[in-house]
């Protein structure tokens, strides 16, 4: 948990405690037993910001980048550097640095010093600058010949044809919209995810050669069988965009009941413009929330005509432009969870702000029926509150109350519409994946993205980087193997080295005396990234100082406000600060070059690298001629980079 109080201030990782006189048996701790013989090996890991990212992003290299610890090559400035390095994993920077919940964040090892690093606003910063300054992505220097056919357009489909064109693959994205986007368009708010940000992340995408049929859907427009005709391989990323009813009796054919994701739909293609007074929306999660916001910026109208309301418009009917025509005023809108508002799985500052909104959001409740009038429309939602028996909620007896409701929204899960396609459907509104994202059963057919699991956008993202992977395999004719411990994308030692001209030279199998001397190998070097993850109490936190966050600006709301404001709210760091923030990164399983190794070893054994010769990652080396095995600067290394195990 961050440490976010005064007291965080007075951390000082003593040794000793006040009043205490005499030294503990300093022979027990250097030497511990039987260790005394090993000496210093250089451990690369990976940090925990990187094990907790969906998308696998290498967060501690583009932080590193920004910081100015690592330089880019020659010609290129660290602003693209950083753009590169980022978008290996994550095409989407700007969208993802406004929109995900950052799990990366609740990992971050600075969470045991004081508060987490602003991982999401210096990403936000990379991507606003790449589209500022137009950088593209490189089309691929040698096509394949080999064709896939990724059905779906969001952000699974799009970062699986990013990832192909990289390996030279054509790419068709087949998507039953007009515009690209999926959930990041359609299911996400304009004032969260601006358009124009978005159509520039895209648009690089698609700049790469990636074909594009939209207005045209698989199993209608145009066969399963014919995509296995014309593709070498086909990528389900459908998503689920069929919302999920309330288990509720009253809810089944209400018109005025509608699900979370169709709601949002019908508000990001312009076809909803006006709610009616009382929206409760049952959630609690961002999509939820986005529910509640989006109602309150609405507002609603005195008199409506049938086919002009709200459910009706979302289920498909063309919305009359009423807004001119009749009084409007803000919505009254209820949100609900099962779960405690503080366990709310949305963003914490995305609850705040629908709190300030006017949103009247209460948690521990449950719908226990959907109140009609004598024309069958919903006039009031029943709660109870509740309690959890693990994912069940049980009433509370003698606690019902009813809100008055004329639009009820179910935002509590959503599926696929496997419409046309039902041989894919597991019976459960979705694809069944092996570990390797191929359709079980289904040879040549992939899937990634919420059709395999609804959860975050870095979720479908990460996963189509596996498909993209497992389908670069399958084209080989390889065995498809078993994935990486700690399948993220991680540091290249020898890609940087290479990027400096520092390659290590062809080792030509002949014994030698003296290894270390040698140019064929990075010596006493070991990466572990792909199998280990390192925690907080291997490093040195008293290193570090209380240095407090640097916050995004953020456009606070208030309820008198919100009527008709679409704003965005977040507010990107500028330059400067994005580069102090990258400098509360505490480098975790990497060496940051703080040359306490150097300074502290009392046999002045650890020395730095020549700078001819040295690269991130490659700054410090032993000489273990002079080395006594002490394990000093394994204690005084803050990231935990360094590990007496040289002896083995």
């Amino acid at each position: 948990m961050a440490v976010t109080s005064e007291e965080a201030k007075k951390l000082t990782f003593r040794k000793y405690q006040d009043g205490e006189s005499e030294p503990s048996d300093w022979s027990e701790y250097i030497f511990k037993a039987s260790w005394s013989h090993k000496c210093p090996t250089y451990i690369h890991r990976t940090p925990p910001c990187q094990g907790s990212c969906p998308s696998g992003e290498d967060i501690r290299g583009w932080l590193a980048i920004v910081r100015g610890m690592e330089k880019p090559a020659e010609g290129m400035d660290w602003q693209e550097y950083a753009f590169r390095r980022s978008t290996d994993a994550n095409p989407f920077p700007s969208v993802m640095g406004r929109v995900c919940p950052a799990p990366c964040q609740d990992g971050c090892n600075r969470n045991q010093v004081e508060d987490f690093v602003g991982i999401n606003s210096v990403e936000q910063f990379i991507g606003d600058t790449a589209l500022e300054k137009g950088y593209k992505f490189d089309k691929p220097a040698q096509e394949s010949g080999k064709k896939v056919a990724i059905i779906g357009g969001g952000p699974a489909g799009l970062a699986a044809a990013y990832q192909l064109r990289r390996k030279g693959h054509a790419c068709t994205i087949f998507d039953d919209h007009a515009e690209l986007g999926g959930m990041m368009r359609f299911g996400i708010p304009g004032y969260r995810t601006p358009r124009d940000m978005l159509d520039g992340e895209i648009g690089r995408i698609i700049d790469m050669g990636v074909e594009t049929r939209l207005n045209c859907r698989v199993g209608k427009d145009v066969t399963v069988e014919q995509l296995e005709k014309d593709y070498d391989a086909v990528l389900w990323a459908l998503g689920c965009k069929a919302g999920r009813g309330l288990p509720a009796p009253g809810w089944e054919n209400t018109p005025n009941c509608i699900s979370g994701v169709d709601f949002l739909a019908a508000f990001n293609e312009k076809r909803l413009q006006v709610v009616t007074g009382n929206v409760v929306v049952v959630g609690g999660g961002d999509t939820s929330i986005d529910v509640a916001s989006v109602a309150r910026r609405l507002g609603h109208i005195t008199e409506i005509h049938d086919n002009d309301r709200p459910e009706n418009v979302v289920m498909g009917y063309t919305a009359h432009d009423v807004a001119s025509t009749v009084v409007r005023q803000g919505a009254t809108v209820t949100l609900t969870s099962l779960f405690p508002v503080e366990n709310m799985t949305a963003a914490e500052h995305e609850v705040e702000d629908a709190k300030r909104e006017g949103v009247d959001i209460q948690g521990s409740v449950m719908p226990v029926e959907v109140m009609k009038n004598a024309d069958g429309r919903a006039t009031g939602l029943k709660m109870a509150k509740c309690t959890m028996d693990g994912n069940i909620p049980k009433p509370v007896e003698g606690t019902e109350y009813v809100i008055e409701a004329d639009l009820i929204v179910s935002a509590i899960g959503q599926m696929g519409d496997m419409t046309g396609v039902e041989a894919f459907d597991n019976g459960r509104g979705f694809i069944d994946a092996d570990p390797n994202y191929q359709v079980k059963g289904k040879p040549g057919h992939f899937v990634a993205g919420d059709i395999v699991r609804p959860h975050l956008l870095t979720t479908a993202i990460g996963q189509a980087s596996i498909a993209a992977d497992t389908i670069d395999t399958y084209f080989k004719g390889q065995e498809m193997g078993k994935r990486p411990k700690v399948d993220v994308h991680h540091f290249d030692l020898l890609n940087k080295l290479r990027e400096a001209h520092l390659e290590p030279e062809a080792y030509n199998h002949e014994q030698v005396r003296g290894t270390s001397e040698e140019k064929f190998a990075v010596h006493n070097y070991e990466d572990r990234s792909f199998a280990e993850i390192i925690p907080a109490d291997e490093l040195f936190l008293g290193h570090f100082e209380y240095t407090p966050r640097l916050k995004r600006g953020e456009i606070h709301i208030s309820s008198e406000e919100v009527l008709g404001n679409f704003q965005e709210r977040l507010q990107g760091l500028e330059t400067a600060q994005a580069q102090e923030e990258a400098k509360r990164c505490m480098s975790c399983g990497m060496c940051f070059e703080c040359d306490n190794c150097v300074v502290f070893c009392p046999q002045d054994a650890v020395f730095r690298v020549n700078k001819k010769e040295a690269t991130t990652g490659r700054y410090v080396a032993t000489d273990y001629s002079r080395c006594i095995g002490c394990h000093v600067c394994a204690d005084v290394c803050p990231t935990g980079y360094i590990d007496m195990g040289m002896g083995e």
